[in-house]
Parts: C-alpha cells; sequence; structure tokens
C-alpha cells in the first residue's frame, strides 16, 4: 500500500532523480511545499549545479512574494551521493532523467530492486507511455507519467498517465499528492504518445512550421498572432470554453458557423508534412536575428521572471478575495 500524501509531509522524504531544469523544478516545488527533498544525479556535479540554480530561482520568487523564507525552503533539500541513498525509504520518487527509453529503462530496472513496496514513482518524461519502460518489472504497478510544464513551480499543470499496469492506488496517492502542492492535475485516461498538452502543442507546432514554410507569414508575426491574440484568452479559458462564448448560442452554434472553415482548412493539409533541414535552418534564422544565441540563458530568465509576476499578481488578487469574504 503506497504512503498517504499526509505521510509525505512528515517523516517520509521525496527523490527527485534527475537535476537538470525539469527535476530542479519539482525539488522547488516539493520543497516549496514543506517536503523533504533528496536530490540525486548521475552525472557528477550536476546536483550541486542544481542546488546553485534553485537558490538562485528561490531569490528571485521571493523577490515577487511567491515564496517566504529561502533559507528553510533550501534546508529540506539534500544531496544524495547514490541513487540506493536518494531512494531509501522515500515515499515518492520524481523521475527527470534524459528523455529516452533505453536510458529510463536502465533507471527503472535499478529501481526496481531498490525501491520498497509502498515507493510511488512518476516519470515527467514529456511524452514517452511508462509502459515502454517499465514493462514486466514488478515496480510497475506504482509507476506513472507525472508530466508538468517547465518550470513547474510557475506553471501549474501536471499530467497524470498511468500504464495499463498502473493501480489505482498509486493513480490516487500522486492526485492528492499533486492537488496537496498546488498543482493543477490532469487525468489522461489512458496511454497516448505525447499525452494531451504535447498533442494539443504538436498540431500548433506543425501548421505554424507550414505556414512559415509556405511563406505565408513569418516566425515573428506567428508569434504575434499567439502573443497577442489567442494567448490573451488561453491564459485563463481553454479551446472549449473559447469557442462556447464566441458566438451567441454557444459551442453548438460556432460549430454550426464555422465548422465548414474548420474542415476546409484540416483537407488543406497533409498530415505527413515533415519538418525538413531547409524549414528549420530558416526558423533558426529567423529566431536568432531576433534573439542571438548568447542571450536565450537571459530571454529564459525573462520568461520567468514574467510568469512570476503573473503567478504574484494572482496570489495577491487570490489573498484579497479571502479577506473580503
Amino acid at each position: 500500500m503506497a504512503h498517504t500524501p499526509s505521510e509525505v509531509a512528515g517523516e517520509r522524504p521525496v527523490a527527485v532523480v534527475g537535476t537538470g531544469l525539469v527535476g530542479s523544478g519539482w525539488a522547488i516545488v516539493f520543497a516549496r511545499a514543506g517536503l523533504a527533498v533528496r536530490l540525486y544525479d548521475a552525472q557528477q556535479g550536476s546536483t550541486a549545479s542544481a542546488l546553485d540554480n534553485i537558490e538562485k530561482q528561490l531569490h528571485e520568487l521571493h523577490s515577487f512574494g511567491l515564496v517566504d523564507d529561502v533559507r528553510s525552503i533550501l534546508s529540506r533539500l539534500t544531496l544524495a551521493g547514490s541513487l540506493a541513498e536518494a531512494v531509501r525509504g522515500a515515499a515518492y520518487i520524481q523521475e527527470s532523467v534524459a528523455e529516452r527509453v533505453d536510458v529510463k529503462r536502465a533507471l527503472f530496472e535499478e529501481l526496481d530492486k531498490l525501491c520498497d513496496e509502498a515507493t510511488v514513482v512518476g516519470s515527467s518524461t514529456s511524452g514517452i507511455p511508462s509502459s515502454r519502460f517499465t514493462e514486466g518489472l514488478a515496480i510497475a504497478s506504482r509507476v506513472l507519467v507525472v508530466h508538468p510544464v517547465n518550470p513547474p513551480y510557475l506553471v501549474p499543470v501536471v499530467e497524470l498517465v498511468p500504464s495499463p499496469a498502473t493501480s489505482p492506488e498509486a493513480i490516487r496517492f500522486v492526485d492528492e499528492l499533486m492537488h496537496s502542492l498546488g498543482q493543477s492535475v490532469v487525468h489522461v485516461r489512458k496511454e497516448i504518445e505525447g499525452f494531451v498538452l504535447n498533442r494539443l502543442q504538436g498540431v500548433l507546432l506543425r501548421e505554424a512550421m507550414a505556414l512559415v514554410d509556405d511563406g505565408i507569414a513569418s516566425c515573428e508575426d506567428i508569434d504575434k498572432t499567439m502573443r497577442d491574440g489567442l494567448g490573451w484568452r488561453w491564459s485563463f479559458m481553454g479551446p472549449f470554453e473559447t469557442i462556447d462564448l464566441n458566438a451567441p448560442g454557444g459551442v453548438r452554434d460556432y460549430v454550426t458557423r464555422l465548422g465548414a472553415l474548420y474542415k476546409s482548412i484540416d483537407e488543406s493539409r497533409t498530415h505527413s508534412q515533415s519538418w525538413t533541414a531547409d524549414l528549420i535552418g530558416r526558423v533558426e534564422d529567423q529566431r536568432r536575428e531576433l534573439l542571438p544565441q548568447d542571450q536565450l540563458t537571459e530571454r529564459r530568465a525573462w520568461r520567468d521572471r514574467r510568469l512570476m509576476a503573473i503567478a504574484g499578481r494572482l496570489k495577491r488578487e487570490s489573498e484579497a478575495d479571502e479577506k473580503s469574504r
């Protein structure tokens, strides 16, 4: 029987295995919520470097009023010298290693030997169903995909994707844990490559690339269309609510009015069009004109500060609403 989320918040730690951008982000989510976190990465030096980056991010979060005590959060993080040390007695493990089946399979074969019978494991994989790297392992019933958006401490949605072997108890445990951490939980009912988020993003990217390839619009004009158009509504509602509100009679009225247009658009594309080296080169050239390679890190930090500003404003509005009740 898996440990309850209250046990995780008590004496049982969580482990983060793989401390790149995603793993480090998860460490902040867990430690910010008061959990003891062990960090481990097979690459020597990666974990110590991750700790430095985590500290920098926590100070940024503090400046936006999103965390109170940076030192107390950092005190909950422990560097583990080995995988066995990281996962010993852990109630939950968040796996965030390379997006390759062979790498994940090798790790889960180790976890199968090291974990106790109550430990649940979530994989941060962006699109690989967990059955592809857990099939035949005893641990499979306690493994599911727990896919975040990066950085997970600022963008709350998380997809829970069980394999056919995942037990209902493991799903329930992770659902309760993620809710207790303040994440927005999406249940993907069965395995599919890319899950929900990246399948939706993939369709948008496919059309964006095709519009560039056809000479219809530049990368920047397509980004403007999203940033200054669709993104305004999509920042607080999804596509179904959007169309429901975009016609006087709701969703059925919208489909009656515009369904034929969308069908025609869909039929104008062959879904086997690939991203050629020439197309990728043109997109890369356009992006580097707008953002030189050596400014990527600085721009990512800008993105995170913008997200922090939004999160900070929402937090203040929520607190004001609570006081007014």
